[in-house]
This record gives C-alpha cells, sequence and structure tokens, in this order.
C-alpha cells in the first residue's frame, strides 16, 4: 500500500489540502488491515506528505512539483499526471490509453474529473477509456512473496486491482448519467507490466518504468513479509507530445509505444470488461 499510495500521491491525484479518504475506506481500496493503514500514514506524515489534525482528518500537505517539456523540444521532463488529465477533459472529445501494474491512479483521477463533470466545471461530451491491465490467472514477477508458497501479497494486489476496477465502472456510469457518452474497456494481458504508460486525447503521453526493490511488505492479518514489489512513484513519469515532425525524437518514441499498446491490446488483452 505505502507504494501505491505513493504513486498517487506523486502523480498528483490527491491536491494539496484534500482531505485523504478515511482509513477504513483505503484498507477496503488497497486490500489491507486497518493497522497497515495506520502505519503506512504516519510514515508519510513522518516524510511531511500528509498532516493529520484533530477533528479535521488527514489532508495531503505536499506533492511534487515538476513541469511538463514544452512542445516542440527535444527535452523529456519528468511531469505530473494531474495537469495534462486536467486538460484532456477540458476537450469535447476525451481519450485515455493507459497500461500499469494497478489502476489506482487511473481510479482517482477519473473520481476527481467526475466531480468536476457533476460541478460543471468541464462539459466533455465523449470519453473513451481503454486500460490495460495485468492478468491474475497466475503469479506476476512482482508484486510477490519472496516465498513462492505465500500468496498472501498477490492476494492483496488482486485485491486492490478489482476495487478500483469497481470505481471506474461507478465513475463511467456517473458520466453517463451526467450527460458524457462514457466507454471504459478493460482488458488483461498476460504480462507483469515493467513500465506505465498514459496516452491522453492521442497527443501526449507519459512513460515511466517500474524499478523492482525488495521490501517488507504489511498484509492484511497484519503480519510483515519479505516480497518484491515496485517503487513506482509518479515522479518518474517522462513526458512525450506527437509532433508536427514525425521524424523528431518524441515522434518516434510516441508512435513506437502507441503501436506497442494497440497491438498488446488486440492481440494479448483478454477478459474484457466493460462500463
Amino acid at each position: 500500500m505505502d507504494n501505491a499510495l505513493r504513486e498517487q500521491l506523486a502523480n498528483g491525484a490527491f491536491r494539496p489540502g484534500e482531505l485523504l479518504p478515511t482509513q477504513r475506506h483505503l484498507a477496503a481500496e488497497y486490500g489491507v488491515s486497518r493497522d497497515t493503514v495506520h502505519q503506512v500514514l504516519r510514515q508519510l506524515a513522518a516524510d511531511g506528505w500528509i498532516e493529520s489534525r484533530q477533528g479535521s482528518g488527514i489532508r495531503v500537505a505536499k506533492v511534487p512539483s515538476v513541469a511538463p517539456a514544452r512542445p516542440g523540444t527535444e527535452r523529456r521532463d519528468h511531469a505530473l499526471l494531474l495537469p495534462l488529465i486536467d486538460t484532456a477533459f477540458e476537450k469535447p472529445t476525451v481519450s485515455i490509453d493507459v497500461f500499469a501494474l494497478t489502476s489506482a491512479t487511473l481510479a482517482r483521477h477519473l473520481r476527481h474529473q467526475t466531480e468536476r463533470v457533476r460541478a460543471r466545471d468541464i462539459s466533455p461530451e465523449r470519453l473513451h477509456v481503454r486500460a490495460l491491465l495485468p492478468w491474475e490467472d497466475e503469479p506476476l514477477a512482482y508484486p510477490r512473496a519472496k516465498d513462492p508458497d505465500d500468496s498472501r501479497v498477490r492476494q492483496g494486489w488482486q485485491t486492490m486491482i478489482r476495487e478500483h476496477i469497481k470505481d471506474m465502472q461507478e465513475c463511467s456510469k456517473a458520466l453517463r448519467e451526467a450527460g458524457v457518452d462514457a466507454r471504459l474497456e478493460i482488458r488483461r494481458v498476460p504480462l507483469t507490466p515493467h513500465f506505465k504508460l498514459y496516452v491522453l486525447n492521442n497527443s501526449d503521453m507519459l512513460y515511466g518504468t517500474y524499478d523492482v526493490v525488495e521490501r517488507t511488505v504489511a498484509v492484511s492479518d497484519g503480519s510483515d513479509i519479505e516480497a518484491l514489489d515496485v517503487a513506482g512513484l509518479g515522479s518518474n513519469l517522462s513526458y512525450h507530445r506527437r509532433e508536427e515532425d514525425e521524424q523528431s525524437h518524441d515522434s518516434t518514441f510516441f508512435t513506437s509505444m502507441q503501436h506497442w499498446f494497440d497491438s498488446a491490446w488486440n492481440l494479448l488483452g483478454q477478459d474484457r470488461t466493460t462500463g
């Protein structure tokens, strides 16, 4: 849970000053115990990411301050997903392609955009989300317990990803009720993602690798076990843009990764889920 929540904070899924969900909600969302949630929040507070005040809940204290690269440059700067997805939803037609180990960050951002639509801050007409997520039929290379006979880390991941899929389906339904032609498609692939990919409106792309680490993971029964996990903080995302010059570095990378996504979606995608 620690890495997953840090990734959402780093990706701007929670804005500074915003209240975090309750500990009970976080425990259900991440498939861990209340004690685990308490430990993670205590560490995040010690690191200065969140702050708790009696009677006012737990608020986000800070997020990384990084900006996307300027269009038309060869630079590939680190970027936050939040400003890019906010801008994407201000268009009449919104498209999002995502490949990730979990759908936690995507689910949180869809919730934010649903709230913006309900508040009439934005008024997109159409939304199409394609989420490519790992399968559950076989164990992944990570996250998993180092003991091959211990399935508790995998079970926690399964619980978390199913909760986020349900959350995204509810957002899609709410958007349709608000008048948006919203379509959510989810396909599972027999892969362990070694990178995460976001493509917004076929024009902006964020890409970042997952670094594999050994660490102690708290599972739902309160036990601490040694596991292989990832350090997937959103500040590691690099920005790429489809440019007019099809031979530029960013355009070439953009086209290559979009072709990869489409081929995996069409040829490897299984267990279709829509909402």
